[in-house]
C-alpha cells in the first residue's frame, strides 16, 4: 500500500503557489474611479461591465491587474446582466444564465472586494471566471435579496387532528394557489416540494427527520382566511409528522438547482480568498475542468449567530468536477448548506457504440452532466464495467475526439472517440462499459475546515490521486462525515480512490438522519451491483488514523471492495445526546475487503 508522506503534501503547496506566483508589474485599478460607488441599491451591472472592458483593454495580459471595489454593499440585476450559455456539472442545463461578473480570458488578475458585500436579484449566476490564468477571487461575500428557499416556522402540531400551523418569515414572500404554497422573487415563482428540518437552538438538522415531504392535502392563508395583512401563518390538514415540533425552523426548498455562486471553468492556477457565500441555487463554488485550485478561507456560512436565516446554499458548497493538478481547500467553514462540503471526483461516459477497432461513441449519462468538455486528444483513459466496478490493466491514450452530432462541444451529450491503439471487442454497449479520464483526475488537500449543520453528508472524494484529509472539524453532518464513492450507474461520477490518508479529524455526532450512501461515519461505498462477480477490488490504500469520533451511534466505518484498508489509533467516546436507531450496528462493517488492519 502507498503512504502519503506529509511532506509530499507541503511539497504540492509549494509547488502550487511556484506556478502561480508572478514577478510581473502590478497595475492597481480603483472601481470608484469608474463611478462604482457602494450602498447605492442601484444596479451596478451596467458600469462594472463597462470598467472591466475599460480596464482589460487599457492594462492588456503583460500586467498583474488589481481591480478594487470599496467596502460596502453592491446590488447586481439580472435586467442588465451578460447572458451566457453555461453548461455545469451538476447543474440544471438551464439558459441562458445571467450573469453579474462575468470573467472570461483573463491572465494575473486579482478581483478585491475588500470586505465588499454582493447582493443578487432574481435568479443569476453571481459570479463566472473561464479560461483564465493566474486568477485570484479575494475579501468579499455573496448572498441573495430574495432566496429561492423559504423558511417558516411551526408553530402548533396536532398529530390527532394532522393540522400543522406554520409562520412564515418575514422576509419570504408567498401565496396559496390550488392548495399549493408557492414562494415569489424577483421573476421568479417556486414550489417547495420538501423540507430540511433544524433545531431553532442548535441549528442542528432534527434528529431522525430527513427530507421531509410537503405532503398535506389542505393548506389554508391566515392572511386571505382572516382579512389580517400582518398575519403569516399557514394552516395545513393532512400532513402528519409527530418530529416537528413546535418551534422547529423549516427550509422549504426544490430541487432545482440552476447556478452555482462562483462557477470557475478551463482555468488554470485560480486562487480564492477570503470569500463568504451567504446564499445560492446550486453549489457554491463550482470548477470543471480546472487545473490548480486554492481555496483559503473560503466558507459557506450563515451572516453569524444572529443571522436569521438557518439555511446556506440549495446543494454542495464546494464541488470539483473533472480538474487536474491539485485542489486545495482550507481554513473553511462549512454549515447549514443542502448537500456535501466538498465533492472531487471525474465523469464517467458510456460507451454507446463500438464502431471499428479503435473508435467507439460515448455519452454522458446524467441529466445535471453534460454539454462540456470530457477529455482532449493525449489523455489517458481506462475503461471500466459498470456491474463490477472493474477496470483492466491496459489504458488507452485518446488520438482523436470530437462531439457526435453536432459541431460545437457545448451542449454536446456524446462523443466519437479514436483511440491510439485497437481496443477490446468486449467493448460494447451490451457490456455496460464506462469510461474514465485518468489524466483530468487532482490531488486533494483538505485540511483545518469546519463542516457542521448540513444535509446529507460531509464530505466526498472519488480520485485516484493523492488525498489528505486532516485536522478537520466535522460537527453534525447529519449524515456520513466522509465518503469514498465511485458510481458508473446512477450519478456516474468516477472513480476509484487509492491513495488516501484521513488523520487527525474530529467527528461529533454524524448520522442523526438517513440519506443515501451514509452507512457510517466513515463510509466507503461504491456503488457495484454485482459486488459477488468482482474478481478485483475497487479502492485501495486507506488509512485512518488518529482521529476523534464522537457518537451515540454503534457504526464508524463501513468499507466494500477495498484493497489496503488501516483504521488504527483512533479514540471512539460514546455519549447519550440522541437514542442509537442506524440499521447497521456493528462498528466495523466490512465487505469484501483485503489487507486490512482494524484496531
Amino acid at each position: 500500500m502507498k503512504t502519503i508522506k506529509t511532506w509530499s503534501i507541503y511539497a504540492l503547496l509549494f509547488c502550487f503557489f511556484s506556478c502561480t506566483a508572478q514577478d510581473k508589474d502590478i497595475k492597481y485599478y480603483q472601481l470608484a474611479d469608474y463611478g462604482i460607488k457602494p450602498d447605492t441599491k442601484e444596479d451596478i451591472v451596467p458600469l462594472l461591465t463597462n470598467a472591466l472592458k475599460e480596464i482589460r483593454k487599457e492594462a492588456g495580459d503583460e500586467k498583474e491587474i488589481i481591480i478594487r471595489f470599496e467596502p460596502g454593499r453592491y446590488d447586481f440585476h439580472p435586467v442588465n446582466a451578460s447572458q451566457k450559455t453555461y453548461y455545469i456539472s451538476n447543474h440544471d442545463q438551464t439558459n441562458p444564465k445571467s450573469v453579474g461578473i462575468a470573467l472570461e480570458d483573463w491572465k494575473h488578475l486579482t478581483l478585491d472586494g475588500q470586505g465588499a458585500s454582493f447582493v443578487f436579484h432574481g435568479r443569476m449566476l453571481p459570479i463566472s471566471l473561464l479560461h483564465s490564468s493566474d486568477c485570484r477571487l479575494e475579501n468579499f461575500s455573496i448572498d441573495f435579496e430574495q432566496p429561492h428557499i423559504a423558511q417558516a416556522c411551526v408553530l402548533e402540531n396536532d398529530t390527532l387532528q394532522g393540522k400543522i400551523t406554520l409562520q412564515m418569515a418575514p422576509w419570504v414572500d408567498y401565496k396559496v394557489r390550488d392548495n399549493a404554497l408557492y414562494i415569489m422573487g424577483e421573476g421568479w415563482e417556486l414550489r417547495p416540494t420538501s423540507a430540511i428540518a433544524f433545531d431553532p437552538q442548535t441549528r442542528h438538522l432534527v434528529y431522525r427527520t430527513s427530507d421531509v415531504p410537503l405532503r398535506w392535502t389542505k393548506i389554508e392563508d391566515q392572511r386571505t382566511e382572516q382579512g389580517n395583512p400582518s398575519e403569516r401563518h399557514l394552516v395545513t390538514s393532512g400532513w402528519i409528522n409527530p418530529r416537528l415540533t413546535p418551534g422547529t425552523v423549516l427550509a422549504l426548498r426544490t430541487w432545482e438547482r440552476p447556478a452555482p455562486g462562483i462557477f470557475l471553468s478551463h482555468n488554470k492556477n485560480t486562487e480564492l480568498y477570503n470569500l463568504r457565500i451567504h446564499y445560492a441555487e446550486g453549489m457554491g463554488v463550482l470548477a470543471q475542468l480546472c487545473e490548480n485550485i486554492h481555496l483559503d478561507s473560503v466558507s459557506v456560512c450563515l451572516k453569524g449567530p444572529e443571522d436569521p436565516r438557518y439555511f446556506t446554499t440549495q446543494a454542495d458548497a464546494t464541488h470539483f468536477s473533472q480538474c487536474k493538478g491539485t485542489i486545495i481547500s482550507e481554513n473553511g467553514l462549512y454549515e447549514n448548506m443542502m448537500d456535501d462540503a466538498i465533492n472531487v471526483h471525474g465523469t464517467y461516459l458510456k460507451v454507446k457504440q463500438h464502431l471499428n477497432d479503435s473508435t467507439l461513441i460515448a455519452a454522458y449519462m446524467h441529466g445535471q452532466t453534460y454539454g462540456f468538455d470530457w477529455g482532449y486528444k493525449g489523455d489517458t483513459v481506462q475503461f471500466i464495467r459498470s456491474r463490477t466496478m472493474e477496470a483492466p490493466d491496459s489504458t488507452y491514450v485518446i488520438a482523436n475526439i470530437r462531439p457526435e452530432g453536432q459541431t460545437q462541444v457545448e451542449g454536446a451529450k456524446q462523443f466519437r472517440i479514436t483511440f491510439d491503439r485497437p481496443l477490446p471487442a468486449v467493448l460494447t454497449p451490451d457490456q455496460s462499459i464506462g469510461i474514465e479520464n485518468l489524466t483530468w483526475t487532482p490531488k486533494v488537500y483538505f485540511a483545518h475546515n469546519v463542516i457542521r449543520n448540513n444535509r446529507a453528508r460531509g464530505s466526498l472524494f472519488s480520485t485516484p490521486q493523492q488525498t489528505l484529509v486532516e485536522e478537520n472539524l466535522f460537527d453534525h453532518t447529519s449524515g456520513t462525515a466522509i465518503l469514498l464513492c465511485g458510481d458508473c450507474n446512477g450519478w456516474y461520477e468516477t472513480g476509484a480512490c487509492h491513495n488516501v490518508w484521513i488523520r487527525k479529524n474530529r467527528f461529533i455526532n454524524a448520522l442523526t438522519n438517513l440519506f443515501q450512501f451514509t452507512n457510517a461515519v466513515i463510509s466507503i461505498y461504491p456503488e457495484i451491483p454485482e459486488l459477488d462477480k468482482q474478481t478485483r477490488y475497487f479502492h485501495r490504500g486507506i488509512r485512518i488514523e488518529d482521529n476523534y469520533f464522537e457518537t451515540f451511534d454503534h457504526p464508524i466505518l463501513y468499507a466494500k471492495s477495498v484493497d489496503g484498508l488501516i483504521f488504527r489509533r483512533n479514540e471512539i467516546k460514546e455519549n447519550h445526546d440522541f437514542p442509537p436507531f442506524h440499521w447497521n450496528q456493528e462498528r466495523f462493517l466490512l465487505e469484501r475487503v483485503a489487507n486490512s488492519q482494524v484496531e
